[in-house]
């Protein structure tokens, strides 16, 4: 049911998407989990499976590396995390050359999504990796803006790279007037902290269940299994 504005009250509407990237986009994940273990290794530390989609899904490759100095008790070299993100950009651009695999239903509501809304994605990833996966896939037009880990300081949950994403859409001609806010945005995720980070900027978040249980997204607004169960009308019309 469909609440009335009150005098003077204006409704928050949906205006713009922002997508997470890894998880959501491309099946990445698994990928990038093995690749954190290697790089891991070189240090003689271990992360479990169940450690890394826990602690680090929705971290960038600094706050992997940051995380596991702080959890074996050692301050951060920064010198040393710098080549570990050094070495791990280099595998990853050899294993990706051909592309990856998008997520089940991603490439059609991606596309039907940015006939209704101007579109943006949030991610820890950096922006060349994005920006050749999203080419393998036929949807680097789809997306207006891309905010990504050159351009944040900090990692997911902090909302810095939501804050960044808002930012460049409101730049664009059918958001800077009004001006976009962060209530009329709707962020799609399929971590934890991610859903966190979406909340922290203001913005309402889908979570999709790709790589965690639903019960683990249930402070998210709406939480689904995969595209196929979203219904994008009713989510917008979960804005009025």
């Amino acid at each position: 049911m469909l609440r009335p504005a009150s005098m003077g009250e204006s409704l928050p509407l949906l205006r713009a998407i922002i997508f997470d990237f890894d998880g959501v986009i491309v099946d990445s994940e698994n990928l990038i989990f093995q690749l954190t273990q290697q790089m891991a290794a070189q240090e003689g530390w271990t992360v479990t499976e169940d450690e890394y989609f826990r602690d680090y899904l929705a971290l960038d490759d600094r706050g992997i590396i940051e995380h596991l100095y702080q959890s074996h008790g050692r301050a951060v070299d920064v010198q040393r995390r710098d080549k570990l993100v050094q070495w791990k950009f280099e595998a990853y651009q050899k294993i990706i050359r051909d592309g990856l695999p998008a997520m089940p239903g991603a490439v059609g509501f991606i596309k039907a999504a940015a006939t209704r809304y101007p579109l943006a994605i949030a991610s820890g990833s950096l922006r060349v990796e994005i920006e050749h996966l999203l080419g393998k896939l036929a949807l680097r037009e789809c997306f207006a803006v891309l905010a990504t880990a050159d351009d944040c300081a900090c990692s997911k949950p902090d909302p810095e790279v939501y804050l960044k994403a808002l930012s460049r859409l409101r730049a664009r001609p059918r958001l800077e007037r009004p001006p976009l806010e962060a209530s009329e945005c709707l962020a799609i995720e399929d971590a934890p902290l991610g859903v966190v980070a979406a909340h922290h900027a203001g913005m309402r978040c889908l979570a999709l269940a790709h790589s965690r249980p639903i019960d683990e997204l249930r402070h998210a607004d709406w939480v689904f299994r995969e595209f196929s169960e979203v219904d994008l009308q009713q989510i917008h019309e979960g804005f009025l």
